[in-house]
């Protein structure tokens, strides 16, 4: 099947948020989960997880603010508005809780809604990312593999556009076990989507450069106390591996963790079949 393509049963809509718009795919009936996706992929990264999901949940899949095919707002990408933007959306879709699944960008978003609204997560996945200035934070941006944590600007976008393709092969290339088990359909598909108007603008200059302001917001937000909701740590054995619970456990009381073989940090991409047999059992107990 396609990258991309839904399995019958879910449709998709803009649903309003702060000065913008998110796309949202959203199937089944049943408790719901959250997936939220990180840089490099959209909603479209869980497909293989939504098709399983689908059959006894109700499944919520935005895309993030100012990627994939949601508006492009000028501001708002801290994480902690970004999940006030997805109580919203829950709200507007009538659900309470939900579990959470999260990748990348989506588990720091996802992490802000938790400790923000901790009554409203059942559970939290948080697979491959650390959170802006928690644990190891400090040392981790100081690593060269992250140098585009600070690549934005009018300068940098213009030498990107038309080269979304080349740009993602970076990361896709350099940040796997595997380059080839991403196939050339799936960086079609994202490099496609990282080159409509906006998009690198919004990651570079939105996402990316609130890593600073996220970094104080988790801080403070810890010092609330940890999250006490069941946490399942994902990471990929070429990738933060069993180290992620670690950096996880800053934030929350009960983790545990899950290494996935043979792959980087295209979890989903790289190993899918390894990832679901660790999220389907968390989930379900």
């Amino acid at each position: 099947m396609p990258v991309g393509t839904w399995p019958e049963g879910f449709s998709a809509r803009q649903m309003p948020v702060t000065d913008g718009s998110q796309y949202v795919r959203v199937g089944g009936r049943g408790p719901a989960i959250v997936l939220l996706h990180g840089f490099g992929d959209t909603g479209d990264m869980w497909v293989p997880l939504a098709r399983v999901l689908v059959e006894d949940h109700a499944v919520i899949v935005p895309d993030l603010r100012g990627m994939g095919l949601s508006s492009h707002p000028d501001g708002g990408y801290e994480k902690v508005a970004q999940a006030r933007d997805l109580a919203a959306i829950l709200d507007q879709l009538g659900v309470r809780d939900a579990a959470l699944v999260t990748h990348d960008i989506g588990l720091m978003v996802g992490y802000a809604f938790a400790a923000q609204f901790p009554q409203r997560v059942t559970r939290w996945v948080a697979m491959d990312a650390p959170l802006p200035g928690l644990g190891h934070w400090d040392e981790m941006v100081k690593d060269p593999r992250l140098w585009h944590f600070n690549f934005r600007g009018p300068d940098t976008e213009r030498l990107v556009a038309g080269r979304e393709r080349i740009l993602l092969d970076r990361f896709y290339n350099e940040l796997s076990a595997n380059p080839s088990r991403i196939d050339d359909q799936t960086r079609d598909h994202y490099a496609a989507l990282y080159a409509r108007p906006g998009a690198i603008h919004s990651a570079f200059s939105g996402q990316f450069a609130a890593f600073a302001q996220d970094a104080i917001d988790n801080r403070q937000l810890v010092e609330k106390g940890k999250l006490t909701m069941p946490v399942l740590a994902i990471g990929g054995d070429h990738s933060f591996g069993a180290a992620l619970a670690t950096e996880i456990g800053f934030a929350a009381a009960n983790v545990r963790s899950a290494v996935i073989k043979d792959a980087g940090h295209w979890i989903m991409e790289e190993q899918p079949e390894q990832a679901l047999s660790v999220i389907l059992p968390f989930k379900g107990e």
